[in-house]
């Protein structure tokens, strides 16, 4: 029974996890339609906020809760101020672009703090047992993470003026500027919650995974297949593709390596979007956020 217990964490576990590294890019690309290939990088700049500042004496959880999202949220204002803002309805452009953002925070990151050394902290949590078994107790604060982050952006986007306008806004941008709403104001906000977003998770993960400058790379792939086999539904699609992916990659990663386990999830992904071109919440949670 114990066995099943820690195996059933696991899986739950591998789910959040991949729905804590989409959720930011979920947000920018699901709502705005922008192809952000330094998504990445954004979570690699939350763990390496996170170890610069309790390196320099600051409170774990006041680096990984407060300066994480913090910094790179306002990094990301930046960035949609300087770039984003004049490339709106050019995918291409875009994702040129955020490439190119991402092979630069990838070389001043390197420059910087070094190229192979990773760089770690501790969890703040350590481990508890499961009878015979023991299981890391920062992963069930991570699952728990998962349902509090995705539960705070559902109520945002439903019951917030700042979600019905942000939805307004990214569904019709001309109406909406019409109606007396600043659309430059509301891109601005949305990329930097997406960023913010992304490096509080980015913050979370460093204790678990370290954190070098090309860390970006190993969530990137994940977090895309994840928001696109989910659909146009921002919350819903991630949430479903999370638990079918994160199981999937759980139990055959329990059953094979972990290898087997990426392979598995890739090949599910493949046939989920030839069966659902438009991702999952195309023929299902078609009202859902």
């Amino acid at each position: 029974m114990d066995l099943y217990v820690a195996l059933l964490l696991q899986i739950i576990y591998g789910i959040a996890n991949l729905v804590l590294i989409s959720l930011g890019l979920a947000i920018i690309f699901g709502m705005m339609r922008v192809i952000n290939l330094a998504h990445g990088e954004f979570l690699m700049l939350g763990g390496y906020t996170v170890v610069v500042s309790t390196n320099a004496g600051v409170n774990i959880w006041f680096a990984m809760l407060v300066l994480a999202p913090l910094v790179v949220g306002v990094i990301g204002i930046i960035v949609e101020r300087a770039m984003i803002q004049f490339l709106y309805g050019r995918m291409v452009d875009t994702l040129l672009a955020t490439w190119g953002l991402s092979l630069l925070l990838i070389g001043l990151i390197t420059t910087i703090f070094g190229a192979t050394t990773a760089t770690t902290i501790s969890p703040p949590i350590g481990a508890i047992k499961i009878g015979e078994f023991t299981s890391s107790g920062y992963e069930l604060f991570l699952i728990g993470m998962a349902v509090a982050l995705s539960l705070a952006t559902w109520l945002t986007l439903r019951y917030t003026k700042l979600g019905l306008l942000a939805r307004g806004t990214m569904q019709g941008a001309e109406v909406a500027s019409a109606l007396g709403v600043s659309t430059k104001q509301i891109y601005a906000v949305t990329f930097g919650i997406g960023a913010a977003v992304s490096g509080l998770v980015g913050g979370l993960l460093a204790p678990i995974t370290g954190v070098l400058p090309t860390i970006g790379a190993t969530y990137i792939a994940k977090a895309f297949i994840t928001v696109i086999s989910g659909g146009q539904a921002i919350l819903a699609g991630t949430l479903s593709a999370s638990t079918l992916l994160g199981g999937i990659n759980s139990i055959l990663s329990y059953l094979s390596g972990p290898t087997v386990g990426e392979v598995g999830l890739l090949v599910v992904a493949i046939v989920l979007l030839r069966l659902m071109p438009q991702g999952i919440t195309s023929k299902l949670f078609r009202k859902s956020l």
